[in-house]
């Protein structure tokens, strides 16, 4: 079941990053209208737009799906086991989700994008923790949204929510070039997509200006943790209703 809807899921959550590379990591290059080492700023942005794209829509979807129309969710919660126990399950496999999609876009963004300056894969663990820390908050994030947002409002979600995150997520230009609008520098810290992208830079791109790795891992553990607790008492509302 699993290896049928692999190359949904891998189309849903990859296709408009790789859109994106298309467009602004090869097509502008080529025709010289940017300039061609603007891919070292974009990658990691990408890497990072994959995960949480695919770490949220995991999570908030299906949760969405659970609770609609077919109330699917009702059988799973008559099982011998705390009703967060789903929540939870859900929660990790958004996270799985999430890696799987940003180690299928990384080999295919580089091939596309061409030889990339500045990039390098010797900081593993830095690379690691970044990719773990942002698909849990972003699976957090899913498992409050696909909980405290109705089905028939999905919409909303993307057009309201997911839209602004990505345009100002710093996942096409590093949160430090923000330096000459200095109101918008501190606002965009509001959007959980800044840390992981900075995380993205800060373990691929070292050489571009970033945010400290103790200060994105420990925003990135806030996030999950308000998250979790907000989406998990909304689970539990949801549930019981």
């Amino acid at each position: 079941m699993a290896r049928r809807e692999l190359p949904y899921f891998l189309i849903r959550t990859t296709l408009q990053p790789l859109m994106f590379v298309v467009v602004f990591g090869f097509l502008l290059p080529k025709m010289g209208i940017i300039p061609g080492n603007y891919t070292t700023l974009m990658l990691p942005g990408v890497i990072a737009l994959s995960l949480a794209l695919s770490a949220i829509q995991s999570v908030a979807l299906p949760m969405m799906q659970d609770f609609g129309f077919t109330k699917e969710i009702e059988d799973r919660l008559l099982a011998p086991a705390p009703i967060e126990l789903v929540a939870i399950e859900k929660v990790v496999a958004g996270l799985l989700q999430g890696i799987v999609a940003a180690i299928f876009v990384l080999p295919i963004a580089r091939l596309i994008m061409g030889p990339i300056p500045g990039l390098t894969f010797g900081n593993a663990g830095l690379l690691l923790i970044a990719t773990i820390l942002g698909g849990a908050a972003f699976s957090a994030i899913g498992l409050y949204l696909g909980t405290a947002i109705a089905p028939q409002q999905i919409g909303l979600m993307f057009s309201v929510i997911l839209a602004p995150m990505i345009m100002f997520g710093c996942t096409y230009y590093p949160w430090a070039g923000l330096g000459r609008i200095p109101w918008m520098k501190w606002l965009v810290l509001i959007n959980p997509l800044v840390y992981v992208s900075e995380g993205m830079r800060a373990a691929l791109t070292p050489e571009v200006p970033h945010m400290p790795a103790p200060a994105i891992f420990a925003a990135l553990l806030a996030i999950t943790a308000i998250f979790l607790f907000l989406g998990l008492r909304a689970f539990d509302k949801r549930a019981m209703s």
